[in-house]
């Protein structure tokens, strides 16, 4: 093929449409989506990036994503692993139930972990490829609300320091990127109240994330900016990881 190949996960809606959107300029864009086949094919008529439906957390329908992709494409330049949810309820700690603890964390960890299993074996076989983990601010953040979020936030944020590590001696680069309050539909019922918190100081920098702040992080991995960089952070987060006095 003429163009690299990048996979992005839940590349129809925020934060993985602006990641798609960004990666059409350089590379063929192969986007997974679950349920949302309108914005899938509306991300493919702007960009055209092949789509495919996934269900991570579902061991065969990621199987079968994996067998299709290796049909379509005969090379893996850059995995984004960006699919995730947010609990469907918040629910305080003391009393949220498995049902969504067993979701999120089949969805944003192990869906992820597995599929990046895989395509990092086809990588290392190529000793090309990057990686790069969405994770999130919730992955050291505590919200007693949402309590699975956060554990599969912190999971992902292990998972890729485990895969940095290992791949790292064959060629492949992995990194993991932690947004901070992005302008999603995730967030959509609670935005006003993030916007509030922002005003009165929550973020050094004081205005929300937007999608392609998180995509012009991706492009500088997939340009090769940071090959030398092996397992890091990139805190796309307005400064919130900052400490201050």
């Amino acid at each position: 093929m003429s163009k690299p190949v990048a996979v992005v996960t839940g590349g129809s809606r925020g934060i993985g449409r602006g990641i798609a959107e960004e990666l059409s300029r350089t590379h063929q864009v192969v986007a997974t989506y679950n349920s949302n086949r309108e914005a899938a094919e509306s991300l493919a008529k702007a960009t055209g990036a092949a789509l495919f439906p996934c269900n991570l957390a579902d061991r065969a329908s990621r199987e079968a994503f994996l067998a299709d992709l290796a049909k379509r494409f005969p090379r893996i330049d850059l995995l984004v692993n960006n699919a995730g949810m947010a609990p469907r309820v918040r629910a305080d700690i003391l009393d949220a139930g498995e049902e969504s603890f067993d979701e999120l964390l089949g969805t944003n960890l192990k869906g992820p972990y597995f599929l990046t299993q895989a395509i990092a074996r086809f990588m290392a076989g190529q000793r090309h490829g990057r990686i790069v983990f969405i994770s999130s601010i919730s992955a050291f953040t505590a919200s007693v609300n949402r309590g699975d979020y956060c554990i599969s936030k912190a999971g992902l944020s292990m998972a890729a320091k485990l895969f940095a590590a290992r791949l790292a001696p064959v060629g492949i680069g992995v990194f993991e990127i932690q947004p901070g309050i992005i302008r999603t539909d995730m967030i959509a019922g609670v935005a006003s109240a993030y916007e509030e918190k922002i005003a009165n100081g929550l973020l050094p920098q004081r205005r929300m994330g937007e999608p392609n702040d998180v995509a012009r992080a991706v492009r500088a991995i997939a340009d090769g900016l940071l090959d030398y960089c092996a397992g890091q952070t990139l805190h796309v987060d307005g400064g919130f990881h900052l400490r201050t006095l």
